[in-house]
């Protein structure tokens, strides 16, 4: 089981913390805990950068867990 993992993403431009539980997004999860600064990073976020902004990858439709990104 994958939990909860914590990551240093900088995505609050575009997304409020409320928004964002519960929704499935693309990460990486096999990289080992990096700190960053005084925070340890359990995952790596995948998504589009333009400038500033992040946007989160997602699917588009539901989708297990922990399944392989090919």
């Amino acid at each position: 089981a994958l939990g909860i993992r914590r990551t240093s993403a900088q995505v609050t431009r575009l997304y409020a913390p409320d928004g964002l539980i519960g929704k499935q997004v693309v990460a990486v999860v096999n990289f080992p805990p990096k700190q960053i600064a005084n925070f340890i990073s359990e995952c790596l976020l995948l998504g589009a950068i333009d400038g500033d902004d992040v946007t989160l990858l997602t699917t588009d439709m539901p989708v297990r867990n922990g399944l392989r990104i090919g």
